[in-house]
Order: structure tokens, then C-alpha cells, then sequence
């Protein structure tokens, strides 16, 4: 007992430490502080008729009415029943958030380079590497929750899989089920299809060494326990991902059935998103420096230029005040890259990229080529179409194109699922602080020759050093600071003196960080450099090299995080306030919807916060309602919002404030028309709504023909169909009307889930007026009853349940026949 305790009591200081760093960095969380995230904000929004529907009655809605008109809560925090491995994952995020994912970097590299047989005080360095890399600090500071919470449990399946690789099938299996089930728990299918990638690169690289080893039994043995592993991690999580499956092919990721686009022309991609938003985000190939010199095309979108530079100079003598030139400082772009909007560099570090590099010198095998590999896959994937649309000259006369992305779009399944290719190097931020550490245990080995290691010293410094003072001196030569994009308006609205002057510090920003990243290298090819002639001890190397990474690090991740982020806790559990507009609205009791054209209503989710919303924030919008989106609403055409009921429409008052305009033409929760038109397909479908009178009219996709009224609709001036109770799960309408109607209901058509009854017994319901519900009614009094009942929900829990009953059993026998293995060996 005491040895054992002895053996854990490193990793139990390393636990605290890992505890107190994500606690220091994110300090303000020990006042009740939060950090303010813009997108955590939009998703208060869009979550909060959920939440209330919960705290109200303690059950759960799966459908919400406050967004896009109606949509599903599955992506919207939604809870299932037997969701279990959500519960670990809870128990795991103990730490107040956004300190909990910064734990959980922390955590899960370190179990990585642990079962990399890496001494743990080397995985403690490597861990605060990755930890503190700067692409993952920020996408804490704008919200981007979910993408942390998969990146962090990506090293504890790359553990799990290194572990059966190594013929510990148990506990390989172990971790790697329950390291996939955590990682499907964030819910962010991207950074898992990402992690998917990484671990073909090392299944290639263990397959080609199994056939040279002749060791094919064990590698395919191995891939099959991993298999069971992630059959039973989607399992625990089967749910969810049937759920987001089911949405997913009614959204703006799922296929389109429309052949269009808004403005007339032929819509390209009809399956998955087309080729211009998948590729808008991609990483400038100049721009990947930044991963070594974090201001190398200005930083972020938001930084400021300097307050003494050249530009403030050109505007004072322009005969600008020295206020005003504070305030066009802030507001002049400092980034002059190839992104739309970059919210920091994804800055690795130069330590890090100075030891990743000696590592190249001094490891071999399978191990060094995976990680190669999977390194270029991502940073030539991350270039989007900036490397579809380089062209390299072979002869005069041909230019070599290498469409990498465009053909993965094309051929890869599901690469056209997903946006902001640049994402990928996510795959980069979690190798190279491996790499980094590998080649620091490889420096240290007794096996390694004294005369490599100066070598790959020598080499590695020189290159990285290289590189910092070629940009130092050569930068003007090399590079022009300029942006069409971004510049233009500099040169329309300023001045050419400017322009060169805006460009001018640009330069010096360049050169300031590249000077910063040459004084890091210097010093940790000077530490390096002291333990091999014996001046330094290896823990004292350790140590030096862990202060300088987390003072490189942090030096940069606080430029963009740090604790003028964080704000009371109550301004993001209630990120909007009441305006004028919202108290007019919330007189009305009635059941309607609310437009806000104050802002780009299909991009926020502050209406959804207060309302029933025509709008709302989301990554993966309902596509029909963004169809009519593009088609009409944007548009400003009033019928669509009298057809969905938009009671109240959002605008700027004369004082600047938002006032709320009744629409005194809404069709209504429900109502009967006397006419019918026929679509043959979805284009005629949305085109047919185009000055049509919806109260009176209805058009109807042909394939729901045989469900319309046997005879032509009888017009019946004395029929009524009234909304008698509504909730976001089950609405009751009551109708009465002398002959057969069609009636339509101003609520969102979604085929999976929502079923409709009549005076209690089920009845057909189908699509009207491209986006919502219809249904025949029968003449005389009824009852009409929508009930959200997704089959989906049950289907799934029972699958988790099974899963995790399979899991448990699987694992006790596992265990039983270690422990019957081991006891007979100890008796021979």
C-alpha cells in the first residue's frame, strides 16, 4: 500500500498543480466571476424557454418554439434519460467554468505522454504546452465551449488507442471507450471527424510497421477491440447522436432538396455545404508563421495598432487630434491575413516549435512519421483554397494546381459537413507539444550520442533562429503588410500616408514578436546547450523550460483572455436587458411570433431570449426557414411574416431605442383556405409563396396530394379552428366547420416527432407553404391535438442503457481474467 501510494503521489501534486494553474489563469472565477463569451451569450438566447420550461415543471421539452419558428432542443442542451457518460463528464469538470477545460488540456496530454512512457515531470511540461496554447485559450474567450471540451478529451483517446497498440487490450479498451464516449459527450462532431483523421495517420503508420514486423495477428486484433470500444462510446452516447443525426438532415448541414439559390442562379452543392463557406476560413500559407511568431500578419482582427507608431504620426500631422487618432488606432486593422476575422493567432510557441523541431533530429520510427504526417495533412488542409488556388510553375507554359481541398470536398465523406477549415490545425496543437516533449526525452536518454544531440541542437537552433532573423531583417523584402480587403477602405476614407504608415508598424509588430520568439530560442538552445556540457541538471533543464513555455505562452494567451473578460455571473445567465420593445411585447399574453429587424435577426439569438422568435443563433439553422430566409424575409417581405404569424415586428425608434410595431395582418395561429396549388418539386414550392395569399391559399408539394380533401374545399364563411392551449410539446385546437376543410397551422413542419391527433385518435398531417404544418379536417366539432413525441429519445436511451450495461460487463470480465492470468503466473 505504501508503494503504491509512494508511485501516486507525483501525478497527485501534478493533479493540484494542473488545478491551480487553470484556477490562477482564470483568477476571477474565485470572486463568482465569469468570463464573458459571445457566442455562450447568443446561446442563453436561443436555451432559455428550455431551462424555464425545466425549472417550471421538471421535465424536459425537446422542441422549442422561441427559435427559427420551431426547432428541436437537441442542440440546445437538451438532457436524456441514461445519459451516464454525461454524467462522468460532469464529475470530471469539477472546476468553476472556463478554469474546467483549461483542467481538462492539462489532464488529458499528461495521460498521453504518460502512456508514452515519458517521465511525468517532462508530461507536466507538456501538458502546460498545451494547455496554454493560444488558439485554445481563445476560443475559451469568444465561447467556443463545445470545440474545447472535444480538443481536450482528443489526447485521452489517442492514449487509449497507443495503449492496446502496445498489447494492454484491457486497459486499452478501457480508456479508449471511455475516453470516445467523453469526447462524443462535447458534441462537437468537427473536432471528432478532425481526431478521426490523426488517427488514420497513426493506424497507417502501425500497419505498414506490423507488416515489416510481421505482427498483422496483433495489429488487426488490436483495431478490433478498439472498434467494440467506439461501438459502445457511441453507444453511451446514442441519444444525442441519433438526435443531431435526425436534425441534421432537415438542416442547413443536410442535403437540399432546392437546385436555386435566392438570386435566381444554380445552386452547386446540393448535399452538405457549398464550396465558398466550407473554405471562407482558411489559414493564409504565409500566415502559419504565426504559429512561431504570434504577431507575424498583425495578430487579430481586433488588435490595435500602437499608440506611438508611424500611423498615429501620419494622422497628427494630418491635423487629426490626439483623441481622435486614439480612437481610429482602435479601429484601424492590424491583421493583414487572408481570414475575414481572426480573433487571435493560433500561437503554439516558439519553445515549443524549437524542441518539436530537435525532436525531428533525434527520434525515429513510426512515431516520428505519424506525427509528420499528420502535420502536413492539417496544415495543407488548413489552407483551404488558398492551396486549391496556388499554382505551381512547372514549365512556362504549365502551372501545377493542387486542389487538395476541393477534392476531400468532392470525394471524402462528410468533409462538406463542416465550415472554418482552418479548425484542422487543431490536429497541429495537440501533436507538436508531444513532439516537443518525445524529443526532450530523446535529449535526455543515456542512448542517444552526445555528438547527435549537439547536432540536433545546432540544427534545430539554427533553423528556428534562422527563420526569426530572416524575418527580422528581410521582412520588407519579403512581405508588403498590405490587405486589399482590409485596405481599401484605409486608403478611401484616410489617406495613402496612412496606409504606408499602418503598413509600417505592421512591419513592427512583425519584428517586435519575431525578436521575442529569437530571445526564447535563444534561451532554450542555451539550457539545452548547458545540460550537455554538464552545467545544468535535468530537473533544473525541466524547470527552465517549463518557466519560459508558460512565459511565452501566457504572454500571449493574455493579450486576448485575461481578466478584464470576466464580468459578474449575472450578466451571463441574463446577457440581454429589457428594451422598450420587450415590455410593449410581453403585455400580450396571446400566442404569436416576433421579429426583430433591428439586427440580423437569422444571427441572434436575443429575441429568442424574450419571445418566440422568427430568428435565432445557430451553426446549423432549420434549412427550410433559412431558405425562406434568403428567398423572402431578408428580403423585407411582409406576407412570409403574416403567415408565420409575426405579431410584432422589432425596429429603431426615433430616440435610437427599439419599439415594437403590431402587424395588424398576421394570419393567426391556424385558419382554413379555399384554395389549393400543387408543387411538383421544392423550387416550385418556395417560388409559388411569392405574392401569394396565404390566408386564402395554400400550396402543397405533390407528394402529399392524396392526403388533401377527397372533393374541392367548400368555402365556409361560419368555420372556426381556435388555439385553446399551447405549450412548446402539445398544442389543442378546437374546430368546427360544416363541411371538410384544409386547415393550416402557423407552425413549423417537422417530419420526425410531432404527431397530430383528432379527438384523441392519430391523424395525418403534412407540409404546407414549404415550412408549415397542414391537415385535413372533417366537418362538424373536434378536438386537434399536436403532440411532440420523438421516438428518437426512447430509441436512443435504450441504446445507452444497453451500452452501458454491455460496458460494465465487458470490463468485470476483462478484469476477471487479468486477475485469473496473473494469479497463475505468480504461482508458476
Amino acid at each position: 500500500m505504501k508503494h503504491l501510494l509512494k508511485k501516486l503521489l507525483p501525478h497527485l501534486v501534478i493533479l493540484v498543480l494542473f488545478i491551480v494553474a487553470a484556477l490562477a489563469y482564470f483568477s476571477p472565477v474565485l470572486q463568482g466571476k465569469t468570463i464573458f463569451q459571445s457566442d455562450i451569450a447568443q446561446y442563453q438566447g436561443m436555451a432559455k424557454q428550455l431551462k424555464d420550461y425545466r425549472a417550471e415543471t421538471g421535465e424536459e421539452t425537446y422542441w422549442t418554439d422561441a427559435a427559427f419558428g420551431g426547432m428541436p432542443t437537441y442542440q440546445l442542451g437538451a438532457k436524456y434519460p441514461h445519459n451516464y457518460i454525461k454524467d462522468l463528464d460532469l464529475a470530471i469538470r469539477f472546476l468553476p467554468r472556463p478554469a474546467d477545460y483549461l483542467f481538462l488540456y492539462f489532464i488529458g496530454l499528461y495521460i498521453l505522454l504518460l502512456v508514452l512512457k515519458v517521465d511525468y515531470k517532462l508530461a507536466f511540461l507538456g501538458a502546460l504546452a498545451f494547455g496554454f496554447s493560444t488558439y485554445l485559450i481563445i476560443i475559451l474567450g469568444v465561447g467556443h465551449n463545445a470545440k474545447a471540451h472535444a480538443i481536450a478529451y482528443m489526447p485521452l483517446v489517442l492514449s487509449g488507442i497507443l495503449l492496446t497498440f502496445r498489447r494492454k487490450y484491457l486497459y486499452g479498451f478501457l480508456l479508449t471507450t471511455v475516453a470516445m464516449g467523453l469526447q462524443l459527450v462535447a458534441n462537437h462532431y468537427q473536432m471528432t471527424y478532425y481526431l478521426l483523421f490523426l488517427v488514420i495517420c497513426i493506424g497507417v503508420a502501425y500497419l505498414i510497421d506490423a507488416y515489416k514486423k510481421k505482427q498483422l495477428p496483433h495489429f488487426f486484433k488490436s483495431v478490433g477491440i478498439m472498434v467494440i470500444g467506439v461501438l459502445i462510446a457511441i453507444g453511451l452516447n446514442a441519444t444525442n447522436i441519433l438526435a443531431t443525426k435526425e436534425y441534421a438532415d432537415t438542416s442547413t448541414r443536410g442535403k437540399s432538396e432546392l437546385t436555386i439559390q435566392a438570386d435566381g442562379s444554380p445552386k452547386d452543392n446540393v448535399e452538405g455545404l457549398d464550396y465558398n463557406y466550407i473554405t471562407e476560413y482558411s489559414y493564409g500559407i504565409l500566415e502559419s508563421f504565426n504559429l512561431f511568431i504570434p504577431n507575424f500578419m498583425g495578430g487579430g482582427s481586433s488588435d490595435p495598432l500602437p499608440q506611438d507608431g508611424a500611423t498615429q504620426e501620419a494622422l497628427l500631422k494630418m491635423g487629426v487630434s490626439p483623441q481622435q487618432a486614439s480612437q481610429i488606432l482602435n479601429q484601424l486593422p492590424t491583421y493583414w491575413g487572408d481570414q475575414p476575422i481572426v480573433a487571435a493567432p493560433a500561437y503554439i510557441g516558439a519553445v515549443v516549435i524549437f524542441l518539436a523541431l530537435l525532436a525531428l533530429f533525434l527520434v525515429k520510427g513510426r512515431f516520428k512519421w505519424w506525427i509528420v504526417a499528420a502535420f502536413l495533412l492539417s496544415l495543407f488542409l488548413s489552407w483551404g483554397k488558398n492551396l486549391d488556388n496556388a499554382a505551381i510553375s512547372i514549365t512556362k507554359n504549365f502551372d501545377l494546381r493542387i486542389p487538395l481541398t476541393e477534392i476531400f470536398i468532392d470525394y471524402v465523406p462528410l468533409y462538406n459537413k463542416f465550415r472554418a477549415v482552418s479548425s484542422i490545425q487543431v490536429i497541429i496543437e495537440v501533436i507538436l507539444p508531444v513532439l516537443a516533449v518525445i524529443g526532450l526525452h530523446h535529449y535526455f536518454s543515456r542512448f542517444k550520442s552526445e555528438e547527435k544531440k549537439k547536432k540536433a541542437l545546432l540544427y534545430s537552433a539554427g533553423i528556428t533562429a534562422g527563420i526569426a532573423i530572416i524575418f527580422i531583417l528581410l521582412k520588407s523584402t519579403l512581405l508588403d503588410f498590405s490587405n486589399s480587403f482590409y485596405d481599401a477602405s484605409i486608403r478611401e476614407n484616410l489617406s495613402l500616408q496612412v496606409l504606408d504608415a499602418v503598413r509600417e508598424d505592421r512591419a513592427s509588430m512583425l519584428t517586435n514578436d519575431a525578436i521575442r520568439s529569437l530571445i526564447f530560442v535563444i534561451l532554450a538552445a542555451g539550457t539545452l546547450w548547458f545540460f550537455l556540457k554538464g552545467k545544468l541538471k535535468e530537473i533544473s533543464v525541466v524547470g527552465i523550460l517549463a518557466i519560459l513555455i508558460v512565459i511565452d505562452l501566457v504572454g500571449v494567451d493574455r493579450r486576448y483572455v485575461n481578466n478584464d473578460d470576466f464580468v459578474q455571473a449575472r450578466v451571463m445567465e441574463e446577457p440581454f436587458q429589457k428594451n422598450g420593445a420587450d415590455l410593449q411585447i410581453e403585455k400580450d399574453d396571446g400566442t404569436y411570433r416576433v421579429y426583430d429587424a433591428t439586427t440580423n435577426a437569422f444571427n441572434s439569438g436575443r429575441a429568442s431570449y424574450y419571445h418566440n422568435a422568427l430568428g435565432g443563433y445557430h451553426a446549423a439553422k432549420p434549412g427550410r426557414m433559412q431558405d425562406l430566409n434568403e428567398f423572402y424575409i431578408s428580403q423585407g417581405n411582409i406576407g412570409m411574416l403574416n403567415m408565420l404569424n409575426v405579431k410584432y415586428i422589432i425596429t429603431q425608434g426615433q430616440n435610437g431605442g427599439a419599439v415594437a410595431q403590431r402587424n395588424p395582418y398576421a394570419n393567426g395561429n391556424a385558419w382554413f383556405v379555399e384554395n389549393v396549388i400543387l408543387a411538383d418539386n421544392a423550387n416550385d414550392e418556395l417560388l409559388l409563396l411569392d405574392s401569394l395569399n396565404t390566408k386564402k391559399t395554400a400550396v402543397i408539394a405533390a407528394k402529399f396530394k392524396s392526403e388533401l380533401p377527397t372533393e374541392k374545399i367548400a368555402r365556409d364563411s361560419t368555420a372556426t379552428i381556435d388555439m385553446v392551449s399551447h405549450n412548446p410539446q402539445h398544442i389543442v385546437y378546437e374546430t368546427s366547420a360544416k363541411s371538410p376543410q384544409l386547415a393550416v397551422f402557423s407552425e413549423v413542419y417537422y417530419p420526425d416527432g410531432w404527431n397530430a391527433y383528432i379527438d384523441g385518435k392519430p391523424a395525418t398531417h403534412y407540409r404546407a407553404n414549404y415550412v408549415l404544418r397542414a391537415m385535413t379536417v372533417p366537418e362538424g366539432i373536434h378536438k386537434i391535438e399536436f403532440k411532440f413525441e420523438p421516438k428518437v429519445i426512447n430509441t436512443g436511451s435504450t441504446i445507452s442503457l444497453f451500452s452501458s450495461i454491455l460496458f460494465i460487463l465487458i470490463v468485470i470480465g476483462g478484469g476477471f481474467f487479468v486477475f485469473k492470468g496473473n494469479a497463475a503466473n505468480n504461482k508458476a
